[in-house]
């Protein structure tokens, strides 16, 4: 502690603080660990961020509990109040929502201190607890038969697959996000139950693997696991028994890990939000066992996944997987942008990284994907939330319902609309941190010192603080200063008088003194437009207005599946794609885009967009903050060309794109291979087969054999189409379809990608069904060709066209 009295009692003693504290206390300051204030210190005023945590809150309590905690009461063999929900909860993913709805509830009560959340959170514990009791062995998840392949694994009986483990969808990961909940319970709700249950189900996950060796341990751990190293490190923190941080260790992949270290990207074609987890483990086991290296690879992967693999939301990915860095041409064509989980976890490694290491660079990345990407993935009227927000111009996103849809995305946009305190403040020594312009009340407990933040952010630059002391108190209010702001006028008033300083090398404004009840505070940050263009530097570009990024709606027409049915695959917003070829054009140089900008004076936050190639665009758009825009069709990024260039981008796109939209458009049903939720959702089975990636396409091939269940609603399914890799000589074409043979042929090695075609040779009784099982076989020591896309067209094809 540092002396109070006697440095508050004159000029002459002030000044001798003020030295004492530059020279001596900072010092002293940097060497204490950054720390953020409890949810529960922090209170939201009103704000787009304090109405989505409210239209969240609808979300929660229109829940219902019993029927998420089905799958735990059956897999305890315990009889279920209700049935489960439909969708990802009742078709392989059971009981993975439930750990999500635990964790969001938890941080909605340290929110809110409601109690009638509280009370939810209480409930859904001790039904949990009568499940653990119930399995005998610390066990517990929602997982279907689960307790079958836990034996199988216990034994080295290991089946790994990136998106499987023993014929089960991701266990692994299911049961992660039980843990997460447990967690969350303790820490944010203080219910002890709650930790004895965390406790015994990682004491029953050791035994589980004790008898396994680091090689089959490894083995597991390429099926999707979440981020169990984390928890495992967390109750490590808890307990301070080693071999819970030894338990964490095991469970850290060193295909992942072993690259970072050695500062190697290696992420292409990667599913990216398998991977973003494991390095939240890496991260706190780092700073818990004070591990550099894995410390540094954790900072590796953050600049780069942020740098060069993210996009102006902030988020990341197509189709859920990392594409190539220098080439973002699959981000502009996908109706699967970047995955909102995706940068849940991200934002969850930058709050990790910048406690360690307090500079603006992570809170720029912060905010910028809170604003652009994460507010955005809520209805802000209807509720409900996004999977995939696509960068494909013209284009729109899907919204969940609380009674359909049960996906990963939904699970993590509970948790996210409720923790929108968490960043806006910190806290080192005497050090109080201002990140974020989110209108909210601190309580600074430990200080005793209240701090009350008022604005119109963003629509108005500037941001109103004001103290609340029983004293005099000394600390030093650290203002971020934002990259995206006018840096020479930008303005502090302390009590309406201009106060002068400098931004430290961190990235923010420090300001020192003895504070007294009713000080003001008014921090000017004046915004300036700029572009942003797409990571890859092709000709695409979007704009931003300090830290909001700014979009055009385009629109609602089409907007097939706006509110999820239950189906496996309606996270997706399949509806009419707009060719990029009719797509507005920006006629320009990169260096003047910015030019074509205006403010419409009469309306904040509003711009308009000139300068359009295209005649029947000749009025120009009008801009606003992409979260404003609600179940439309969009456009973020903006092709650009010079004039001479125009015609031949035009003829290209519309080229290449037209066979695309003829094949879509016969097109029954489609999957990709070897990405996950295309797999998931057509209910893959398999026998000794792997996943590749290669030419920037996934693929999926095997020694055995595998299939799909293909969806032929309409029944007029009559042809199959199958493009794959004809690479390697030995290798054969062996289909089948609901169990008949239709070819059986041996590759020719030709490099590239090929496309088999055939009519499917059905009864009427199979063309009426459903589903049609479309099954490939290695055969004679001879693996299967690399399968890369399968469709069920119901219209003949051309190749040739």
């Amino acid at each position: 502690m540092y002396p109070k009295a006697p440095f508050h009692t004159s000029f002459y003693c002030n000044k001798i603080a003020f030295l004492w504290l530059f020279l001596g206390f900072n010092a002293v300051a940097q060497n204490e660990a950054l720390e953020y204030f409890d949810l529960k210190e922090v209170r939201l005023l009103e704000s787009p961020f304090s109405k989505a945590m409210e239209k969240d809150r609808e979300y929660l309590l229109e829940m219902d509990a019993d029927r998420l905690l089905a799958p735990y009461l059956k897999e305890a063999g315990l009889v279920s109040k209700k049935e489960n929900y439909p969708n990802w909860e009742s078709t392989g993913l059971d009981g993975h929502i439930g750990g999500h709805y635990l964790s969001a509830l938890s941080l909605l009560y340290a929110s809110t201190g409601e109690d009638v959340i509280l009370a939810k959170v209480n409930y859904f514990v001790a039904e949990l607890e009568r499940c653990q009791k119930a399995n005998g062995d610390g066990y517990l998840s929602g997982i279907p038969s689960g307790k079958k392949i836990w034996k199988e694994i216990a034994n080295a009986d290991i089946k790994a697959s990136s998106f499987g483990l023993n014929d089960r969808w991701v266990p692994l990961y299911n049961i992660h996000k039980t843990y997460s909940g447990l967690r969350d319970a303790y820490i944010y709700t203080g219910n002890d139950k709650a930790r004895e249950m965390l406790i015994a189900l990682t004491d029953w996950m050791m035994k589980e693997v004790s008898g396994l060796n680091e090689i089959q341990i490894q083995d597991m751990l390429r099926s999707e696991h979440g981020g169990l190293n984390e928890i495992f490190a967390d109750v490590y923190d808890m307990t301070g028994n080693k071999e819970y941080l030894k338990l964490a260790q095991k469970f850290s992949h060193k295909a992942i890990l072993d690259p970072l270290i050695a500062g190697q990207d290696n992420l292409n074609g990667m599913h990216a939000n398998t991977q973003i987890p494991k390095v939240i483990g890496f991260k706190r086991i780092a700073d818990l066992s004070k591990n550099k290296q894995w410390d540094d690879a954790s900072t590796f992967f953050w600049k780069n996944v942020t740098g060069k693999r993210s996009v102006a939301i902030g988020g990341n990915s197509v189709s859920e997987h990392f594409n190539a860095t220098d080439d973002f041409s699959g981000m502009i064509k996908s109706i699967e942008g970047p995955e909102t989980c995706n940068t849940y976890n991200m934002l969850k490694l930058t709050k990790q990284l910048y406690a360690t290491s307090p500079t603006t660079d992570y809170i720029e990345y912060y905010e910028k994907a809170l604003y652009n990407h994460i507010l955005t993935t809520q209805h802000a009227e209807k509720g409900g939330f996004v999977y995939f927000t696509p960068m494909r111009p013209g284009h729109y996103r899907v919204y969940s319902k609380p009674e359909t849809s049960f996906w990963c995305c939904v699970g993590s946009g509970m948790e996210n609309h409720v923790k929108y305190g968490e960043m806006i403040y910190a806290h080192q020594g005497n050090n109080l941190y201002v990140n974020l312009f989110i209108p909210s009340k601190l309580n600074w407990t430990s200080k005793k010192v209240k701090v009350v933040q008022e604005n119109n952010f963003p629509e108005e630059a500037s941001t109103k603080l004001t103290i609340d002391v029983e004293k005099k108190t000394f600390f030093s209010l650290k203002l971020r200063s934002p990259k995206w702001t006018e840096k020479q006028k930008v303005k502090i008033l302390i009590n309406g008088k201009e106060y002068k300083t400098k931004e430290d090398k961190s990235g923010y404004y420090t300001i020192s003194r003895d504070w007294k009840k009713g000080d003001e505070v008014v921090f000017q940050v004046p915004m300036r437009l700029q572009q942003e263009q797409l990571p890859d530097g092709s000709d695409y570009y979007a704009f931003t207005y300090g830290p909001v990024l700014l979009a055009s709606s385009y629109g609602s027409e089409n907007q097939k599946g706006l509110f999820a049915d239950d189906s496996r695959g309606g996270h997706i917003a399949n509806g009419q794609h707009i060719p990029l070829a009719e797509i507005p054009i920006l006629l320009e140089s990169s260096a003047s885009l910015l030019g074509h900008i205006k403010t419409i004076k009469e309306r904040p936050l509003s711009f308009h967009l000139d300068g359009i190639y295209q005649e029947q665009f000749s009025k120009g758009f009008d801009l606003l903050p992409f979260y404003k825009i609600q179940a439309e069709r969009y456009i973020i990024y903006w092709p650009k060309a010079d004039a001479e260039k125009v015609e031949a981008l035009q003829k290209q796109r519309a080229k290449k794109e037209n066979q695309e939209l003829k094949l879509d458009a016969i097109t029954t049903d489609k999957l990709v291979a070897g990405e996950q939720q295309p797999e998931a959702d057509h209910f893959i089975q398999m026998e000794n087969s792997n996943t590749g990636y290669r030419e920037d396409l996934h693929f999926r091939d095997a020694k055995g054999w595998f299939s799909y269940q293909m969806k032929n609603k309409t029944g007029n399914a009559r042809y199959l189409y199958v493009a794959y890799f004809d690479a390697d000589a030995k290798s054969v074409m062996n289909i089948s379809i609901n169990g008949k043979s239709i070819i059986t042929k041996e590759m020719k090695g030709t490099s590239g990608v090929s496309v088999q075609y055939l009519q499917l040779p059905l009864s009427e009784v199979d063309y009426a069904k459903e589903t049609i099982t479309v099954k490939f076989s290695g055969q004679d020591n001879l693996p299967t060709s690399k399968i890369v896309e399968v469709r069920l067209l119901d219209t003949a094809y051309n190749l040739n066209e």
